[in-house]
């Protein structure tokens, strides 16, 4: 996924999103990996309040920054722009909603023993 964004006011409201998205991407992949700010942050060798600031959305780290991240949290960098975070939970449920509302009954009882299955 790409964006391309102008210097409009309105523009700059979507940046912010997207920042603030990305942010929290890279602090739920942090966490899923149970490192601390101050662990991620002295790996890639910035102070932990700019890390913070990074996962709060105020900042947006450089394309440099933002490989030194992908590369100690083991992801490729596609991971953090995957489209799919970038939607709100009622979207998600839409989307799954449509997906399942189109298959059959059986493949809707899989996709529900798989999702229960992984939540436990």
């Amino acid at each position: 996924m790409f964006v391309i964004l102008s210097a409009g006011s309105s523009d700059n409201t979507c940046m912010n999103d997207y920042k603030k998205l990305l942010g929290s991407k890279i602090k739920e992949i942090r966490r899923n990996r149970s490192y601390t700010q101050d662990f991620l942050s002295e790996r890639i060798g910035i102070d932990p309040k700019h890390l913070s600031r990074i996962e709060c959305g105020k900042n947006a780290p450089s394309l440099d920054l933002l490989f030194k991240i992908c590369s100690v949290l083991k992801i490729n960098p596609a991971v953090l722009f995957d489209d799919s975070f970038f939607k709100n939970k009622e979207d998600l449920i839409n989307d799954i909603s449509d997906i399942l509302h189109n298959e059959s009954e059986h493949n809707v009882r899989k996709f529900y023993k798989i999702l229960i299955n992984s939540l436990n």
